[in-house]
């Protein structure tokens, strides 16, 4: 019997806070972040545009099976909006399509707009996103030229903030929920003011809590590994529990951890009553991800293993 292939790479585990640059696609600027550290395992959490820049979570090794969590997460974009044109993407890497004058328009009567949008939505998704129709990605059906039907989708817009308001351009701050098509929010405000409209500039500022502050750029990563080696870099990313920063947390005794490993479910005084929490144990840590079930016990769902 031939042997297994041993894995490529360093078993590290953890959740990188990555300031993806432009003009990358976010597959390629993963691949980047794992031979930085060399990991044997790397997923990210919600592809960004090749135009956006911003926060790109990127899991390493054992946190890949927490990132579906974060690719649920809530999000904050900066977003600059080009008034008067639209394009085939949606975004300013398409070609212009068409061209109306852009009205005048007083801040109090853009803000009414504006608030037209925040709140449960629905949105069209745009020809040109990783979305599967009949097990097509539509931008691959767009780049031949086609367009299908798209069913709505609801979304919820928490916050939009007006930044900055010119003659044919504004600068919004969106708080949103997961599935939110920036580019399709745009060219709807560019609807509702009657001359189109197109993003120039999209840059993703906020993940489950995560700010923008916290990232670290490719270059950066590059720097610290050269100065402080693979220490440097590992200190950075975060444990993969901070994916789950708002879940309850469960404590388990030994007993309990040796039953939760094995798949089996467990009675926990004082747990929650419903849905997902932490597991911890008490010399393991963070062992994953556990689901109350209706009699109350607690069953593992996610386990983590490092």
């Amino acid at each position: 019997m031939a042997q297994q292939r041993r894995a490529r790479g360093r078993d590290v585990h953890g959740i990188l806070l990555l300031d993806k640059p432009a003009g990358m696609t976010s597959n390629v600027a993963l691949q980047k972040a794992k031979r930085l550290f060399n990991a044997n395992k790397a997923g990210h959490t919600g592809s960004l545009d090749p135009i956006a820049t911003g926060l790109l979570p990127i899991c390493l090794g054992e946190a890949t099976k927490i990132s579906s969590y974060l690719l649920d997460a809530d999000k904050g974009y900066f977003v600059t909006i080009k008034l008067g044109q639209k394009t085939n993407t949606g975004d300013i890497e398409g070609e212009v399509i068409e061209s109306r004058p852009v009205p005048k328009i007083d801040e109090a009567a853009l803000r009414q707009v504006l608030d037209r949008f925040t709140g449960e939505i629905k949105q069209v998704p745009p020809m040109h996103s990783a979305l599967k129709v009949d097990g097509q990605r539509l931008y691959k059906l767009a780049h031949q030229g086609l367009e299908v039907e798209r069913q709505p989708r609801q979304v919820t817009i928490y916050r939009i903030e007006l930044l900055r308001q010119a003659a044919d351009e504004i600068d919004l701050h969106v708080t949103c929920s997961k599935g939110t098509y920036i580019r399709t929010l745009a060219e709807d405000i560019g609807e509702v003011l009657g001359c189109g409209a197109h993003v120039t500039v999209l840059r993703r500022t906020l993940v489950s809590g995560h700010a923008l502050n916290e990232a670290v750029t490719l270059d950066e990563l590059a720097q610290i590994l050269e100065h402080d080696g693979v220490a440097g870099i590992d200190a950075r990313l975060l444990p993969m529990d901070s994916a789950l920063a708002d879940w309850p947390g469960v404590s388990l005794s030994d007993d309990m951890v040796f039953y939760v490993k094995r798949g089996q479910a467990v009675l926990v005084p004082k747990a929650p009553t419903a849905g997902l929490v932490k597991l911890y144990g008490s010399k393991d840590g963070f062992l994953g991800i556990g689901l109350i079930l209706e009699d109350g016990r607690v069953a593992p769902k996610r386990l983590v293993n490092y």
